[in-house]
């Protein structure tokens, strides 16, 4: 038996549609990509438009049925995977009352002061709230980009615009709604909320957490299992997309759950590390565990029987864009040899970065003692700091643009290992870890990654792929092709592996400690430069849109 199911996954600058036959393996038949804006203000705000995200749907749809002549009444379901703890607030007929505000966002800290910062406190939070989060939960919003603060700004600052909302939805959880017309939020969605009671036989959203937080029990959607057939195309949606109305339509779930389902890490101890436009380390764990230190939270997967322990890096693919942006097009060639590289069928270089990470191969392990920090955008893990920024440490006169683009790369596996050893003090992880995203296309940060962490590196096919491969996993599921989601692993083999380089090692273990001692050197100067400048805008809405990528999966 074969079927052919349509998976989206739902980026931070774009959408990937691709259309897998899924037998006894999933086949990627087809695929399109299309970008929309980001919207970045200067008082701190990170928005985007939930319109554009379904315009993005649609023509990508069409595109890919026309492309591979796939007949529109063949497709047996679509599903989601996507950015997660955006807060995209919606009128009764599921049009957004105003532009989504992104994970990203961090306008909410005056909210988070007084909402979880006041009274007696333990690691900085209200000492009672803290722990009734902690036992309802068994995690606390103890970061300004959490949702719940984002909620509390829309509420705080535009009375009006709040007045109309009906439902509090995520993005996938938008995107449902325009196909099939139901307000729905799967588990790992309504988990990111943070307002999620995760006891036993209690599984829902907290109607004392709402009570505790400020937030509206009403505003909350009915909650569904991420293999669940929440609907089916609406005639409507049907002729906007192009698929056939009545065509089935599943939860699917957000990117923190999928992406490792399509990594093939899904049973208890397994690890992966996501290199995409934000970066994570993530190891599926049995039971929930909580580290307030170093902010790293259990989340609930889309498997129901684990919990992923999970650990952000705000910025990691961005960082290699930003450089493809003001380092390298201006030096190593890439500007001028631009026509030629995108002109040429039989040029080797499949994309702009590719020819980026050629031109750095020859720098040696430690890029000379140049260190970079990839915080471009403020950090959530191990350390919470949104005023935290980026740099490069110890250049020399001598030190050139390849030096300082290979510590990039080397800067975001230095900050991944140091997630990797926060999460071992809590769990136990495997010896081999898989890399996904785009950045587990180039060889060269693959084999950095593992020297860097000293862990033998795997990869699968299609890495930049896994989050749509990791939704077309919840329709097999939903259509009872496979019986769960840990059952998905014998599709998903090992393509390549990497060993660690004992030379480079012990280049790594030296530096690794000064990397650490940056962010501690350099904290109060993030906070000066940074939080004067967003309080001297804070009242404004100034913004401008983040530049379109030419992105093959890096990002």
């Amino acid at each position: 038996m074969s079927v052919n199911v349509i998976a989206y996954d739902v980026g931070t600058t774009g959408i990937k549609t691709c259309l897998f036959e899924i037998s006894d393996k999933i086949t990627l038949i087809d695929s399109a990509m299309e970008e929309y804006d980001l919207y970045i203000m200067e008082n701190g705000g990170a928005e985007q438009d939930p319109n554009q995200w379904w315009q993005a749907m649609c023509c990508t749809t069409s595109r890919v049925l026309e492309s591979s002549k796939i007949p529109k009444g063949s497709i047996s379901g679509i599903s989601f995977c996507a950015q997660m703890q955006a807060l995209v607030l919606v009128d009764d007929k599921g049009e957004p009352v105003r532009r989504a505000m992104s994970y990203m966002d961090n306008r909410g800290e005056e909210e988070m002061k007084k909402g979880i910062m006041h009274g007696f406190r333990i690691s900085g939070l209200n000492v009672s709230k803290l722990l009734r989060s902690i036992m309802i939960s068994g995690a606390v919003s103890a970061s300004v980009k959490d949702p719940i603060w984002k909620y509390k700004w829309v509420e705080n600052n535009e009375p009006e615009v709040f007045s109309k909302v009906y439902k509090w939805l995520d993005v996938k959880d938008f995107l449902v709604c325009k196909a099939c017309d139901r307000f729905v939020m799967s588990e790992d969605s309504a988990f990111a909320t943070l307002l999620y009671d995760t006891r036993k036989d209690k599984n829902g959203f907290s109607k004392e957490l709402c009570k505790m937080m400020g937030v509206q029990f009403k505003h909350l959607p009915e909650i569904c299992k991420s293999t669940d057939q929440v609907g089916t195309i609406t005639q409507k949606a049907a002729e906007e997309l192009g698929l056939m109305a009545g065509t089935p339509v599943f939860s699917g779930g957000g990117d923190a759950s999928l992406i490792g389902v399509g990594a093939g890490a899904v049973s208890e101890g397994e690890t992966h590390i996501y290199m995409g436009t934000s970066g994570w380390v993530s190891t599926v764990v049995k039971k929930q565990r909580l580290d307030i230190n170093n902010m790293i939270a259990s989340i609930i997967g889309a498997n129901p029987s684990y919990f992923n322990y999970f650990a952000e890096l705000e910025t990691a693919g961005k960082c290699l864009e930003w450089v493809k942006d003001h380092l390298a097009l201006d030096e190593i060639g890439v500007f001028l040899d631009k026509k030629q590289i995108w002109e040429d069928p039989e040029n080797i270089y499949k994309s702009l970065y590719d020819f980026m990470m050629y031109s750095i191969k020859s720098v040696p392990a430690g890029s000379n003692g140049v260190i970079f920090t990839p915080w471009l955008h403020g950090n959530r893990c191990p350390f919470e700091d949104h005023n935290a920024r980026g740099m490069f440490f110890n250049i020399g006169i001598e030190t050139g643009k390849t030096e300082m683009i290979h510590s990039v790369a080397e800067g975001i596996c230095y900050h991944l290992r140091w997630q990797l050893e926060a999460i071992e003090k809590k769990v136990k992880t495997l010896p081999t870890i898989r890399l996904v995203g785009g950045g587990a296309l180039a060889p060269l940060t693959c084999q950095i990654l593992a020297d860097v962490l000293n862990r033998e590196i795997e990869t699968v096919e299609n890495p930049q792929n896994v989050g749509a491969v990791g939704a077309a996993v919840t329709i097999a599921v939903g259509l009872g092709i496979l019986d769960d989601i840990e059952s998905s692993k014998k599709f998903i083999p090992c393509k390549r592996k990497f060993i660690p380089n004992q030379e480079n090692i012990s280049i790594y273990d030296q530096y690794f400690p000064v990397f650490k001692s940056l962010y501690k050197s350099n904290a109060k100067s993030f906070r000066i430069l940074n939080q004067e400048v967003s309080g001297k805008s804070s009242g404004g809405n100034d913004e401008y849109k983040t530049p379109s990528s030419m992105s093959t999966g890096i990002l």
